[in-house]
């Protein structure tokens, strides 16, 4: 009897914490771009930029639920043009909101990256990453400095954003632009190429999934001025990831339009859908693309950029009376522990031999560690997996994923450069009206499907997958039971 009492009042006491009440909103907007030259992350080779073309930031969305002057719920989101989330970024960035706001549950601030190739580096030799450059010890920001200065202007950021959230409204919609493509071509041998050339006789097809869906949230104020935007694109931000200069790609134009239009101060959430296998390079058509874009006197940057506005656009007009204050809002915040991916004797092999021989080119000429140094510790973290599972047959990764329900819609995060299948999984059997898949919140490593891993290639290779297929299912399946937790 007791026992059927006590489950009784933690049932009423979850109902009382989840029904709709008074939604309060702060934003605050970051500057963080790096003192140059810095080194960019992104690419297999060092490079350092001497020139910034764009800034780039971080913007900061606080939401909280209140009954009176009583907190029910809070859930903080960051989002950073960045390749990816380090574990360190993060953990210094919520150690430091702590000491602000000691009262605040900083396990519910979420960082996610844009994935643009021309940001900073974010770790060195004093973190354990599979992933180093030769990153040179002086006339450059080092790795160090770039992470202090981060982790204090989005502390700031958080902390102005949560001191200044006022009470407003949401709402919620989609729309379709062709912006990514499956960047991986399969050929008739049944192999996989991220990048293959379509224009022979042995391709057959793009791997995978599209998925052409601009999710968007709107919040306004209590005088009902559209205060911020989330927009969720599946595809990475990476249109000019082989420059050499600070670039926060194509969200830069995305955002300084989106602000011409609905003001200045808008802060503007850039979220990444389940990409890992998608780019917004053309993988076929490519000519008439280019006649277009010439014809039209406009770039590719533009030319993504004005598509995902005109969706926002769209977007907005439908749904722009619709502006909900009283919501349920619930964040969920879980610890995963999903399977890894075992690495082969031969792939054991495989991986000696191109640390050996990269080993002995850069002691032949020092001038080459820059352009394989990367490669080098990248098939050295293989060596090291292998190594690990002599006495861990089963080894497992643990993983960070929330679950944020607002309203009828929920979002749902990700470390990794998560393949578009899995997005597509969740999304189709998720209980919410609308689902907001959000990768790379937090260390990004790709995580492939079966079929992927079958075709072979980089990003679904050994080097490229610190998670099984099989570890995909699960963070799929796992996922969607929380989410289902929200909705009974």
């Amino acid at each position: 009897m007791l026992k059927y009492l006590a489950t009784l009042l933690l049932s009423v006491l979850f109902l009382a914490e989840t029904r709709a009440t008074e939604l309060y909103i702060g934003t605050a907007t970051a500057d963080i771009t790096p003192p140059l030259p810095v080194a960019l992350m992104g690419q297999f080779h060092l490079r350092i930029a001497r020139q910034a073309e764009t800034p780039i930031s971080a913007s900061v969305l606080v939401l909280e639920n209140r009954e009176g002057n009583r907190v029910l719920e809070t859930s903080i989101m960051v989002s950073c043009d960045l390749v990816y989330i380090s574990a360190g970024i993060r953990d210094r960035v919520r150690e430091k909101v702590k000491k602000r706001l000691p009262a605040l549950d900083v396990s519910k601030i979420v960082l996610n990256a844009t994935h643009t190739h021309t940001a900073p580096v974010l770790e060195d030799e004093t973190d354990d990453v599979s992933f180093l450059y030769n990153i040179p010890k002086e006339g450059v920001t080092s790795v160090s400095s770039y992470k202090e200065m981060f982790s204090d202007k989005v502390s700031d950021a958080i902390v102005k954003a949560w001191n200044g959230r006022t009470a407003g409204s949401v709402t919620w919609g989609l729309e379709r632009a062709a912006i990514a493509y499956n960047r991986r071509a399969v050929y008739a041998d049944g192999t996989t190429v991220m990048y293959g050339n379509t224009n022979q006789p042995g391709f057959r097809s793009l791997e995978g999934y599209e998925d052409q869906d601009i999710n968007t949230l709107f919040f306004w104020n209590k005088q009902k001025k559209l205060i911020a935007l989330a927009i969720s694109v599946a595809c990475p931000a990476q249109e000019v990831e082989h420059r050499s200069f600070l670039n926060a790609d194509y969200w830069h134009p995305t955002r300084e339009a989106l602000r011409k239009k609905y003001g200045a101060d808008l802060c503007i959430l850039g979220w990444i859908g389940a990409a890992g296998d998608q780019s917004p390079h053309p993988m076929y058509r490519k000519k008439a693309e280019e006649r277009m874009r010439v014809l039209g006197k406009f770039d590719r940057m533009e030319d993504i950029a004005g598509r995902i506005n005109r969706a926002v656009e769209r977007t907005y007009e439908v749904v722009k009376n619709e502006g909900v204050s009283e919501v349920q809002l619930v964040h969920k915040a879980v610890k995963l522990d999903l399977p890894r991916r075992i690495i082969t004797p031969g792939e054991y092999e495989d991986s000696k031999k191109v640390v050996a021989e990269a080993d002995a080119e850069i002691k032949a000429d020092a001038r080459k560690k820059d352009q394989l140094y990367a490669k080098m510790t990248w098939f050295g973290d293989v060596v090291k997996r292998f190594e690990y599972q002599k006495t861990n047959p089963a080894p497992t990764y643990e993983t960070e994923v929330h679950v944020i329900r607002i309203g009828d819609i929920v979002i749902c995060t990700n470390q990794f450069e998560l393949f578009t299948d899995f997005g597509i999984r969740i999304q189709a059997r998720s209980k919410a009206l609308q689902t907001f898949v959000v990768q790379l919140a937090g260390p990004g490593t790709y995580l492939a499907t079966e079929k992927a891993v079958a075709g072979g290639g980089y990003s679904a290779v050994c080097q490229s997958n610190m998670v099984s297929p099989e570890g995909g299912q699960v963070l799929v399946d796992r996922t969607l039971n929380i989410i289902d937790d929200l909705w009974k």
